[in-house]
């Protein structure tokens, strides 16, 4: 079990003491899922920073915050600059929980960045809520990142190499924290170059996998998007200046305009003599395709100039509707995410789009383990159903996806309970079969229950009448996005950055390059030429045997066919 104790020095002098209880779960990490059943994909952060003298940029920052909860909800946090000193405030909890006037109050400044996270790397515990912060030769650095870095042992030869002795000693060998935001915040701040913005550009093109990161100095913010762009960083223009955020709905919360998304592969730093932008790495589009499907807000724009991801996930309940149609008296999503793909589905099909299930609007996060009895009321913590409108339908239940199968083996038990006459289950992504290593938080390939089996299997699992995925072409299309533009890993288990060679081969993949042979260098080295596409092994035995979770689920069908 990875432990996290809290310090009992802080290093900002606005930290506060987390105020909520934390459970640990198997792997070290808090569980904030209020689902006791199986908690949805999360990804791993949202990020938020502006600069605007003569705005009260913390409260813009805590708003900004707000939009974004719902790409991370165990910690929150936000850093301010006066011009002459930075101050971090950040605990455990939602952002409702970990700010209030009193703390926003006295944060006053000319440049902010706030983070929400959600941990995939890195225990869940204070030390490793964002922005993180380090003193450095150019005054103080704060740092906030969405993503996740696949490279952190080769990047943490850099830091810890006995070669980089011309570093001072407060540099060296030292992490206060266990992800690889706190990697990258040590490398800048250890740098030999001559100002932040170089260490940057020269740290940038050695960092692998996905990345958008937002930093600050007392003067400057600094924002940074990793070449393949795999989740979303858009820029907004306010009337007295810059805002940076992972996406749109941020910008309109805060009353900004949308300029345009910051591109793959690009920095920029804004200052009191404007924005420039520097290009540190040739662009290699492969946006993360589920942010299409579940992690953006509906009302979001992945890319600033394209359609709200609200249309087009409508576009894929359409299409889902061409592919699986069925005979049914009522569609009803699974609220809230699988809301536009059913009145897709239902306007493609002609069949009654309806409401047959409320959401507990309040539960959202806990950090408080259900008991018993609830664990055995399961789903009922989150959604309960409308009995006078589902008893004797013959239902369409859509769903974003389905990763372990135990959510829908409940609501579905549920639904029958409550008089559904038939329930056909419609999935608007394919079935997930891969794990991520970019920041989405799907769980290993062991406990994947589409990993080694059929979707008949699956659907007789799960005890629907019928079950259907949107096939990976027909999700693309809905999308707009040409399909080499994408990263589509966790559906077809083609990775377009490199993995760690343990993991690639733990799962049967070609490992084309590795970088254990990389050597440390007093200076950064020139970026290395990309790596080739990381393909599935057509050779591979672990890509047909089931998971561990498909057999539990094989071996439950079998049990209650009996």
């Amino acid at each position: 079990m990875t432990e996290c104790s809290r310090p009992t020095k802080k290093f900002h002098p606005l930290a506060r003491s987390s105020r909520l209880a934390s459970v640990l779960r198997g792997d070290g990490r808090l569980t904030a899922a209020a689902d006791p059943i199986e908690p949805a994909p999360q990804d791993e952060c949202g990020v938020f920073g502006v600069w605007a003298p003569g705005e009260d940029v913390a409260k813009l920052t805590y708003y900004g915050l707000y939009a974004l909860q719902h790409r991370g909800q165990e910690s929150a946090g936000l850093a301010v600059a006066s011009g002459h000193q930075i101050v971090v405030v950040k605990d455990m909890g939602l952002v409702s929980q970990v700010f209030d006037e009193t703390t926003l109050g006295p944060l006053t400044g000319t440049i902010a960045i706030g983070h929400t996270r959600y941990s995939t790397t890195g225990a869940s515990c204070w030390d490793n809520a964002q922005p993180t912060f380090r003193a450095t030769k150019w005054g103080g650095l704060a740092l906030g990142h969405n993503g996740n870095l696949t490279n952190t042992a080769e990047l943490a030869a850099l830091l810890t190499a006995d070669s980089r002795s011309d570093l001072p000693a407060s540099n060296r060998n030292q992490l206060d924290s266990t992800n690889d935001t706190s990697l990258v915040t040590a490398l800048l701040a250890a740098s030999p170059a001559e100002s932040l913005q170089d260490a940057a550009l020269s740290l940038l093109p050695h960092l692998r996998g996905a990345y958008c990161l937002v930093f600050m100095t007392e003067k400057t913010l600094y924002a940074a998007r990793d070449p393949q762009g795999v989740h979303p960083l858009v820029l907004g223009r306010l009337n007295t200046g810059w805002v940076v955020a992972s996406e749109t709905c941020a910008l309109d919360i805060v009353g900004a305009s949308v300029v345009r998304t910051i591109e793959p592969g690009e920095f920029l730093a804004i200052d009191a003599s404007g924005l420039s932008s520097t290009r540190f790495a040739e662009a290699e589009p492969k946006g993360c395709l589920f942010e299409h499907v579940y992690l953006a807000r509906p009302d979001s724009s992945i890319d600033a100039d394209r359609r709200v991801v609200h249309q087009t996930r409508v576009e894929i309940g359409r299409r889902l509707a061409k592919e699986h149609p069925v005979e049914a008296d009522l569609v009803i999503p699974v609220p809230e995410s699988g809301v536009p793909a059913a009145i897709g589905y239902a306007r493609q099909s002609g069949i009654p789009f309806g409401l047959g299930l409320v959401k507990n609007a309040y539960v959202g996060r806990t950090f408080i383990q259900p008991s018993q009895t609830i664990r055995q009321l399961g789903i009922r913590l989150k959604l309960n159903p409308l009995r006078d409108i589902i008893a004797g339908q013959r239902l369409v239940v859509v769903d974003d996806s389905i990763v372990r199968g135990n959510t829908q083996r409940a609501l579905i038990r549920m639904l029958r309970e409550a008089g559904a006459a038939e329930v056909h289950v419609r999935i608007s992504s394919p079935p997930v079969v891969w794990p991520c290593f970019y920041g989405i938080d799907f769980a290993t390939r062991a406990e994947l229950i589409a990993s080694g089996l059929t979707v008949d299997d699956v659907c007789q699992s799960i005890g629907a009448d019928s079950l259907g995925f949107i096939s990976l072409s027909g999700l693309v299309a809905a999308t707009e996005v040409p399909m080499e533009r994408l990263c589509r890993a966790c559906f077809d288990g083609v990775y377009p950055i490199q993995i760690p060679e343990s993991r690639a081969q733990e799962m049967g993949l070609v490992q084309p390059l590795v970088a254990s042979d990389f050597q440390p260098e007093i200076e950064f080295s020139p970026p290395s030429p990309p790596a080739p596409p990381i393909v599935p092994s057509p050779l591979s035995a672990d890509r047909t045997a089931p998971s561990p979770v498909a057999i539990q689920a094989l071996e439950l069908v079998r049990e209650e066919t009996r």
